[in-house]
């Protein structure tokens, strides 16, 4: 289902972006001229009418932003997953022990080793997609990682790696 989001100029205040869910309720978000944004949610009875209206900060619209993004995101990679035979995606967490902790993606090279791609990392609440080889991993990272079994598999070893030879 495609959703459609409505935008309103709000002279002198801002723009709104409003949308219709499913279960028939309204909400949008007002952001204003200085910067400062409102969720908001309308009455079910009266869509004109506000029913709670809810200030962000930066920090708090980033964060929501994050957690709705993430799970599109792997909601994507589930649907594609169902499209792709022998294509499999899969979190994989960082260790405390690995090797990898504090180090580059870049230095794992598990794409070469393995075939399988790092498309994203998720770190306390935070999401990083499509990390570049200069991203440095910490130790409880969870990496969305898209490849076959065998290449899912050798991530996980690599990650799990523990001995700094190795």
């Amino acid at each position: 289902m495609r959703v459609r989001v409505e935008q309103t100029a709000l002279p002198g205040i801002g723009v709104r972006h409003d949308l219709l869910t499913e279960s028939g309720r309204r909400l949008g978000v007002v952001s204003h001229r200085n910067g400062r944004r409102d969720l908001v949610l309308y009455d079910p009875d009266d869509p004109d009418s506000c029913q709670h209206d809810i200030p962000l900060t930066d920090d708090e619209a980033e964060a929501l932003a994050d957690i709705l993004g993430a799970s599109l995101m792997l909601g994507q990679l589930t649907g594609l997953r169902e499209q792709a035979a022998g294509l499999l995606t899969e979190q994989i967490a960082i260790p405390a022990g690995s090797k990898y902790v504090n180090r580059r993606l870049g230095d794992t090279k598990t794409r070469t080793r393995t075939s399988a791609s790092i498309v994203a990392v998720l770190r306390g609440g935070e999401v990083f997609a499509s990390p570049g080889p200069t991203f440095r991993f910490s130790a409880g990272d969870v990496v969305v990682v898209v490849g076959t079994r065998k290449g899912l598999d050798g991530v996980t070893a690599i990650l799990a790696d523990s001995d700094p030879d190795g």
